[in-house]
This record gives structure tokens, C-alpha cells and sequence, in this order.
């Protein structure tokens, strides 16, 4: 086997549809404004998917899960990410661990971290830690535009 490293980045704006749910992590966030996007925009789910498939010669999201196809759209992301899984232990090969990293004003992450760790955890069958950061006020994502996350993944292939 080969340990391979992934790292990813996935960043979507806010949405102004009402009927829209804001997802991280599997994880839904009722009352706080949702994520713009083909699929659920799950930020992060989307850099999770990027940071498994990458490291295994893959592709990523876009190649796989295209925001071109009609079939993804409003897509649940943990189901993408299930996806992502079978197609890396089709060719045998496993997460180790994965670790991200999330850029957001609101909502507050702490509160849910727990919560976003065991339903990540639980899709990709390896653990996952989750840190939030916030960005100070500093450009789109600190004026509360969007939220952005980063992914690194440790995969083991053959």
C-alpha cells in the first residue's frame, strides 16, 4: 500500500432562496442562512469528496458529481461522499484520517463540531476532526459572504 495525501478547497456564497437549508458536514443548520449551490452546497462534504478522490487518481467532485448534470442537482453531499468511498475502494483504497479546516462568520461551528466530526466519520468509516475559524472581517468570506473549507486528507492506496 501507498499513503497518499489529499488536499482540497471547496467555498460556496450564500444564498437569498428562502426554501434553501444551510448543510455543513451532513449536518443541518435550521434558521441560518443556506449555501448557493448545484447540489446541497455542503462546503464541507464537497472538500472532503475532493481531498478522498484526488490522492487516488480519481478526478474530483466536478468530474464525477458535474454541476452540468441534472441528475445532482439539490443532491444530498453525504451521499455524493458515499459515492466518493465506493469509488476509492474500488480500487482498494482507504481513508486513514481526514482533517478540515472551515472559514465562516456564522453560524457558530463549536456548538455542532461533535456533531459534524461523527456523521463525517461515520460516512467515510475514518476519523475526521473539524476546526472554525472565523475571517476577522477580512474580505468576502469576513464580510459573511460565503463559507470556505479546506480538506486534507491521509489516503492509503495500493
Amino acid at each position: 500500500m501507498s499513503i497518499r495525501i489529499g488536499h482540497a478547497f471547496d467555498i460556496h456564497p450564500f444564498s437569498d432562496d428562502p426554501d434553501r437549508v444551510l448543510v455543513l458536514g451532513g449536518v443541518s443548520f435550521p434558521g441560518e442562512r443556506a449555501l448557493h449551490g448545484h447540489s446541497d452546497a455542503d462546503v464541507i462534504a464537497h472538500a472532503c469528496i475532493d481531498a478522498i478522490l484526488s490522492p487516488a487518481g480519481l478526478g474530483d467532485i466536478g468530474q464525477l458529481f458535474p454541476d452540468t448534470d441534472p441528475a445532482h442537482a439539490g443532491a444530498d453531499s453525504m451521499v455524493l461522499l458515499a459515492e466518493a468511498m465506493k469509488q476509492l475502494q474500488a480500487v482498494g483504497g482507504s481513508v486513514v484520517n481526514i482533517d478540515v479546516t472551515v472559514v465562516a462568520e456564522r453560524p457558530k461551528l463549536a456548538p455542532r463540531k461533535a456533531e459534524i466530526e461523527q456523521c463525517l466519520t461515520m460516512a467515510t468509516g475514518a476519523p475526521v476532526t473539524m476546526k472554525g475559524k472565523r475571517a476577522e472581517g477580512l474580505g468576502a468570506l469576513g464580510r459573511g459572504e460565503g463559507i470556505a473549507c479546506w480538506a486534507v486528507a491521509l489516503i492509503d492506496v495500493p
